[in-house]
């Protein structure tokens, strides 16, 4: 038996390749969709991918199912409350995939949605009866379990998938032995969950033992606990959901028209006619200088989750980037579905030689600046672009506190007579905002450079 998990952290996502040596038989689980990792590994252990699991419709990627069905001529495979436009294999409580030395069960585990399931797997050359191992898919994370209130727009209240989600972990996953391995669909920094661990392999003994959403408790406290406080979900959540659901083109046809190298012109006509510019190079970089108008999504921090949280995803989108990194920022959009993608400048900033009319640059500021002027009586206003959580835990005396993913919609409380000094907690989503607030023509703006980490470095005051 064959079981290598591949783990990506830009969106915390981990999916699975299962192996039966005998049979040469491959099978996927919750992949993502740009799938080429999972067929060279099939190809070098002697493996053909025929099948491909979804543990449930994920909201946070597109995932891979019709690539590997297209490419590998794969089934797919889903929990049997499932509904989608194109063919599959409902598996329902109990039904199993068997081959000559692995057995995958599947547990019909509904909670994070209402068609989520777990698969038990079985190392028939070592245990027939006992199972290995349990992919939980978003049921059971390390740490945590699926938050049950992203199918709300769907028709699925928080309370009754909850609820659902109670019964699954109690009745059928706390069932298990402790010495089961568990291996979830995502970790830490992942949207579907509040405390999920760095880890990303567990047993269910050292979940039984630590996990706060496994302790003993009724189905109402139960519920209560997982319905708070969760965080914000990216409004693009809802349409990957339903994009899962559907027949659509693969990643493959996408990326054709998203590695069109464009001419500067092409890009400033796409842009007149509200084209998306998306420069994907870092902060310091992008303070330096960049093409008017466009919007720094770095991808060195989570880029996907930050361009489904502020971009909008029926626009066409251009990319800017170092040359040789355009393939990336790419793929890491059609990894959560957004396809609209026209191309790349090509040469990225090299492209803007000579043009001066269209660079702008972002001022940046030392916190030791940021300190006296925050100081004086000409204070700027502090724009806080952090979580609440964040900014409540400790903040700049004065900040206000706006965070990035409701920025937008709350532009008109920035003011346009006032400086305005924009902080987070490192820099990555000060850049965004930054960048944000001069496409809105908020251009009086500097960034705190390091955030609130080189606050706190400098032993500058913070209030709670």
């Amino acid at each position: 038996m064959i079981l290598k998990q591949y783990y990506l952290g830009c969106l915390a996502h981990a999916s699975y390749l299962l192996g039966d040596e005998e049979s040469a038989t491959a099978i996927v689980v919750d992949p993502q969709r740009d799938v080429e990792q999972y067929v060279a590994d099939a190809e070098r252990l002697g493996l053909t991918i025929r099948h491909v699991f979804l543990t449930h419709f994920h909201a946070d990627f597109v995932a891979g199912h019709l690539e590997l069905r297209d490419q590998c001529g794969a089934t797919i495979h889903l929990g049997a409350k499932a509904e989608a436009e194109y063919a599959f294999q409902p598996m329902k409580d109990g039904d199993s995939l068997p081959f000559a030395g692995l057995r995958l069960q599947v547990l019909e585990t509904p909670g994070h949605t209402i068609e989520s399931i777990s698969i038990l797997v079985f190392d028939l050359r070592k245990d027939a009866t006992s199972p290995y191992a349990v992919l939980t898919g978003d049921t059971l994370f390390i740490g945590d379990v699926g938050r049950p209130d992203l199918r709300a727009s769907l028709g699925w209240s928080a309370e009754d998938l909850g609820a659902h989600l109670y019964d699954s972990v109690h009745d059928k996953l706390l069932k298990l032995p402790d010495e089961v391995l568990v291996y979830p669909a995502h970790g830490a920094g992942s949207l579907c969950g509040k405390k999920l661990s760095s880890d990303t392999v567990s047993t269910m003994g050292e979940q039984r033992r630590f996990n706060y959403a496994l302790k003993p408790m009724a189905k109402q406290e139960f519920v209560r606990l997982v319905t708070a406080d969760q965080p914000d979900a990216p409004p693009y959540f809802t349409y990957d959901a339903v994009l899962n659901t559907r027949e659509r083109a693969t990643m493959g046809r996408s990326l054709e028209q998203a590695l069109t190298a464009l001419s500067l012109d092409e890009v400033l006509r796409l842009a007149a006619e509200g084209a998306q510019i998306v420069d994907a190079r870092e902060g310091t970089e992008f303070a330096q200088g960049h093409l008017a108008g466009s919007v720094n999504i770095g991808l060195g921090g989570q880029y996907a989750t930050w361009a489904g949280t502020v971009l909008d995803r029926a626009k066409p989108i251009v990319i800017v980037a170092d040359p040789g990194r355009e393939q990336e920022a790419a793929v890491r959009l059609g990894r959560i579905g957004f396809d609209e993608v026209k191309g790349y400048l090509r040469g990225g900033m090299a492209a803007l030689a000579g043009r001066a009319d269209l660079l702008r640059t972002t001022d940046r500021m030392s916190v030791l600046i940021a300190a006296e002027e925050v100081a004086s009586a000409a204070r700027p206003m502090v724009l806080d672009v952090r979580t609440p959580g964040e900014w409540s835990a400790e903040h700049i005396a004065g900040s206000v506190n706006l965070p990035l993913n409701h920025l937008q919609e709350r532009m008109g409380e920035v003011p346009r007579d006032r400086r305005i000094a924009v902080h987070c907690a490192g820099g990555y989503r000060s850049s965004i905002a930054a960048s944000l607030l001069h496409r809105e023509g908020i251009t009086n703006v500097t960034e705190i450079a390091g955030g609130l980490a080189a606050w706190k470095a400098a032993r500058l005051p913070l209030v709670s």
